[in-house]
């Protein structure tokens, strides 16, 4: 699954620091916090190593 925004891509790659140990679980907020409960490190990975060029900010609904 690939970020579909830079916010998305930013908040993957935190949640991924976080699974690391490289960042503290307690410093995420919002979906950062809820992709460290619910993806794995692999999935993680894939969303936060997407190129951000291209990327709109945000996802539009």
């Amino acid at each position: 699954m690939e970020a579909q925004s830079k916010v998305q891509q930013k908040a993957a790659g935190a949640a991924l620091a976080a699974k690391r140990g490289e960042t503290r679980v307690k410093d995420l907020q919002g979906a950062a916090r809820n992709m460290y409960e619910h993806m794995t490190e692999g999935e993680l990975e894939e969303m936060a190593g997407v190129e951000r060029s291209g990327l709109p900010e945000r996802k539009s609904h």
